[in-house]
């Protein structure tokens, strides 16, 4: 008893503990190593161009396997694939930490990303199916929060510690923990599947190919040229390819991503929404620090520095606004906080200059910050609550790819539109770019709060409801209930 009272139970907590410290290990590394390339181009004799792989090489095996690491899960065992995940991530760390050339680094920079692709979905299903509905927005709230404080301190944290001891040690420090992080998560989480254990191999390969010809043309789109016959072809092969993806899974009897999800009006508007709330935030956090070292001449410590107030809104609104969320409903909280971060961005846009100082704009960032962490965890909450709990990691697989489709859109449509309007020549060519850039931020806000509009309004309190007799609250004892009567 106890997972629908007002206290956490001992299960609950160790599954939110243990799932929102291996999305923080995920999440950190997407962007831990920005502030490091320097270092790493002396050392390894890299490129601008495989620089860039270091990045993206993660974010790209990161983004294309989602859907799949989810479908493993139920399919093998979600904790047996959430820890085999981490495995294969604290192994890649390894050899990214022992990497005697940029080729091998950005290898297993790749192999990393496979690794996080296992543990991401898994995290958040692992949670929604242990946590009941009236309590599922506080937990998503907490896990956000974490995960989201991991992604924003990668800059600081990569800065301070390539400036502190070196470069490898970004990676060495994924050993210990995801160590720990293993060994627990066999101890403390049950184990369970989803319903459906056929193994969809048919939508896999078309969704991986679609997803990855789309990732592939965005990546490189402003360094081969948008117009080239490598991004067109990227580009119109992938859509054609996700395309068949939906005519699969219409067809297949045991599909990985039921179409009918989409008849969902949560589950159908929640997505975009937070597709674009995490184009706008890549797109803020790329090019913010930037703006830090090139116009306020601040090194990569004191950029990371002046970041924080951004983060300290996640530690502090997210499990707020989670909590919230399962009152008033999820609409007025997407909806809303993407206002705030249209609001935020819009201001800096419009501010920014070589002769704009950071008070000018901390207020911008601190209604940005509190914009986006209202709007995370209720996007989720949406979007999960849209499904039966045996589907939550399928669900959970499509939220997260068109999450990360979101930060690579977001990257590389401010990064071209930077590039058509100023440069790094000097300090008043960047501003020119980053204030471009700042409205292309501003213009993802916006849109996406346009579909949250259409998420459905609030609910009655699920607390004033009468109990359940219809089996499709999971029995105690089951791990979420993946197994319903």
């Amino acid at each position: 008893m106890g997972s629908g009272g007002g206290r956490m139970t001992s299960k609950q907590a160790w599954v939110l503990g243990l799932a929102s410290l291996a999305s923080s290990m995920m999440a950190l590394d997407s962007l831990v190593v920005t502030t490091a390339l320097g270092t790493m181009r002396q050392d390894l004799a890299a490129s601008v161009e495989s620089l860039e792989w270091i990045v993206n090489s993660y974010n790209l095996t990161f983004a294309v396997l989602l859907l799949t690491g989810a479908a493993l899960g139920d399919r093998f065992g979600r904790r047996r694939m959430f820890v085999a995940g981490l495995a294969v991530f604290t192994l890649a760390s390894v050899g990214c930490a022992l990497a005697p050339d940029i080729g091998t680094l950005i290898t297993f920079r790749a192999l990393q990303g496979t690794g996080a692709a296992m543990v991401l979905p898994l995290s958040l299903t692992l949670i929604t199916a242990t946590f009941p509905p009236q309590r599922r927005g506080r937990a998503m709230g907490l896990y956000l929060g974490l995960t989201g404080l991991a992604t924003f301190s990668g800059p600081f944290i990569g800065g301070a510690v390539a400036e502190g001891l070196a470069w490898q040690w970004i990676f060495w420090l994924n050993l210990p923990v995801g160590a720990i992080t293993i060994v627990l998560a066999a101890l403390r989480i049950d184990e369970s599947v989803g319903l459906n254990n056929r193994f969809d191999i048919g939508g896999v390969v078309l969704v991986t190919s679609g997803a990855f010809g789309i990732v592939w043309g965005l990546v490189r789109g402003n360094a081969a040229g948008w117009n080239s016959a490598e991004v067109v072809g990227a580009l119109v092969l992938g859509v054609v390819l996700v395309i068949g993806f939906v005519l699969w899974e219409r067809r297949t009897a045991a599909p990985m991503l039921p179409m009918r999800f989409f008849r969902a009006r949560a589950f159908a508007t929640a997505n975009p929404a937070n597709f674009f709330v995490f184009a706008s935030l890549y797109g803020t956090l790329f090019f913010l620090a930037q703006y830090f070292e090139t116009v306020l001449d601040e090194g990569p410590l004191g950029a990371g520095l002046r970041l924080m107030p951004w983060t300290a809104t996640l530690m502090v609104c997210a499990p707020i606004a989670g909590r919230l969320a399962d009152r008033f409903g999820e609409r007025a909280f997407v909806a809303g906080g993407l206002l705030l971060q249209t609001i935020g961005s819009g201001w800096i846009a419009l501010v920014a200059g070589t002769g704009t100082g950071y008070l000018d704009i901390l207020p911008a960032l601190i209604i940005g910050g509190v914009g986006l962490t209202m709007a995370m965890p209720a996007a989720q909450k949406a979007v999960v609550g849209a499904v039966r709990p045996q589907e939550i990691g399928q669900a959970s697989g499509a939220f997260m790819m068109l999450r990360i489709f979101g930060g690579v859109f977001g990257v590389a449509v401010s990064v071209a539109v930077f590039a058509s309007a100023g440069g790094y020549a000097s300090a008043d060519e960047f501003t020119a770019g980053f204030s471009a850039a700042m409205g292309a931020v501003t213009a993802y806000a916006f849109v996406g709060m346009l579909f949250a509009l259409g998420i459905p309004g609030a609910r009655p309190d699920p607390r004033a409801a009468p109990p359940q007799t219809d089996g499709a609250v999971p029995r105690e004892g089951h791990d979420g209930g993946v197994r319903v009567k």
